[in-house]
């Protein structure tokens, strides 16, 4: 198996899963319906300006981690 066969069927693998599988709302998934660890699970924080919440004197950058149990 050539390295583009490995990947054409990982991409379609991928997409099946994609089709079949919910997506849920992210606003309604709570902690309780987090099936992995809850490191996993993310809270929902409406959006700040340019400010980090943890750190406001830096810019943020989007990590999730304010939104994250930070494990």
């Amino acid at each position: 198996m050539t390295e583009q066969e490995l990947r054409a069927l990982v991409r379609s693998v991928i997409a099946q899963q994609a089709a079949t599988a919910p997506s849920p709302d992210p606003a309604a998934v709570s902690l309780h319906s987090v099936r992995q660890h809850a490191s996993h699970a993310l809270f929902v924080i409406a959006p700040q300006d340019d400010a980090c919440i943890i750190e406001p004197a830096v810019t943020c950058n989007h990590c999730g981690y304010c939104k994250s149990y930070g494990h």
